[in-house]
């Protein structure tokens, strides 16, 4: 199963980076459509999974666009998890958009300390504003995305019976 999430990963990053121009959305802008990946592994397979599909799509962004896309990738997915876990911990849990949102957040601001730190320079972080926004916009996108999803995921029997059966979180 993780190989075959891990290839859907990079094909929806390699899609979400063709489109994004042609969607003309500023730099640094992405749909997030592989984020829905990383959020179906947390979700239903675990942290674990999650977490090696994060690290393994950063190798990936590393070997085909360079080092910096790679501590670029790894420093959001790292970050945008992160969140997403610590939202997890209190016993009433939060909705797919509330997650989704907090990760799309959290991953550009992960994305841009690192710019920041790679170039040296705060001037990155005036870019802030704009990929909040976008975070936001995008997380929802990405949570709709995967509601969308899930009753074909179910159908497949791809989801555990406890996120089935848990009206709440959607």
């Amino acid at each position: 199963m993780g190989g075959m999430l891990f290839a859907l990963a990079v094909l929806l990053s390699f899609v979400e980076g063709m489109a994004a121009p042609a969607l003309g959305l500023p730099p640094g802008v992405k749909p997030g459509l592989a984020n829905i990946v990383v959020m179906y592994a947390l979700f239903f397979l675990g942290r674990g999974q999650a977490l090696t599909l994060v690290l393994l799509k950063s190798f990936f962004a590393m070997l085909t666009r360079g080092l910096s896309a790679g501590a670029l990738s790894l420093a959001g997915g790292l970050l945008s998890l992160a969140v997403m876990l610590l939202l997890l911990l209190p016993k009433e849990k939060p909705s797919y958009l509330v997650l989704s949102v907090a990760g799309a957040v959290a991953h550009n601001m992960g994305q841009l300390l690192m710019a920041s730190l790679w170039l040296k320079t705060a001037f990155s972080l005036a870019y802030a504003p704009v990929l909040i926004v976008s975070g936001i916009g995008m997380g929802a996108v990405t949570s709709i995305s995967l509601r969308l999803l899930l009753p074909a995921l179910q159908r497949a029997g791809l989801m555990r019976q406890k996120e089935r059966d848990d009206p709440d979180r959607r």
